[in-house]
């Protein structure tokens, strides 16, 4: 479960996240919707304490993100899939975060299987990804520690309309499965 209670940030007399509260709940998907700017992005880099709150509280399983033991292993997060390193193939950026989660290599092969990546696709440097492959790479990297919840900021940009049924899909059958997810987009799918 995410629970957010009247979460602010300001930067200097600028208000990015204005007094927000909400529940996600386990067994659904939920959404959290809005224009470019509206301040998403900032509440769910607030809520994985990537930037610090003005006030307000914002608890994942009940605790502060940092509170949480070896976090990526109980929540999934994918803030900005562009930002995984160019240089790293996909296969590389997988096989740390399943060292950071404690899975073995098996799970990375797992993980390509589910987002739908090939294995010469694995092989390429993420420079030359599309943003597609790059949401997909993250995607897989959110699921890799088989969490209990996923963050996701704007999981379906880049996406064709199939990729997108697709995605809708593979967060149904995880929210399905007692899962929470919470997911940021500016579009209505």
């Amino acid at each position: 479960m995410i629970r957010i209670e009247h979460l602010t940030k300001r930067y200097g007399g600028f208000t990015a996240v204005d007094d927000i509260s909400f529940t996600a709940q386990p067994g659904r998907v939920t959404g959290f919707l809005g224009p470019n700017g509206a301040g998403k992005s900032t509440a769910l880099r607030t809520l994985t304490q990537l930037t610090p709150a003005t006030s307000g509280e914002a608890l994942v399983l009940g605790r502060r993100y940092s509170e949480l033991p070896n976090p990526s292993k109980h929540v999934g997060v994918m803030l900005d899939a562009a930002a995984q390193h160019p240089g790293r193939t996909g296969r590389e950026v997988l096989r740390l975060a399943a060292t950071v989660t404690g899975m073995g290599k098996a799970r990375v092969d797992e993980m390509l299987d589910l987002v739908g990546l090939e294995r010469s696709e694995a092989a390429r440097r993420v420079k030359d990804y599309s943003l597609g492959m790059r949401q997909r790479l993250g995607l897989a990297g959110a699921l890799m520690g088989n969490p209990e919840v996923l963050i996701l900021d704007e999981p379906a940009n880049g996406l064709d309309p199939a990729g997108i049924r697709w995605m809708r899909g593979l967060l149904r059958d995880f929210a399905d499965r007692g899962g929470t997810v919470l997911l940021s987009s500016h579009l209505l799918h």
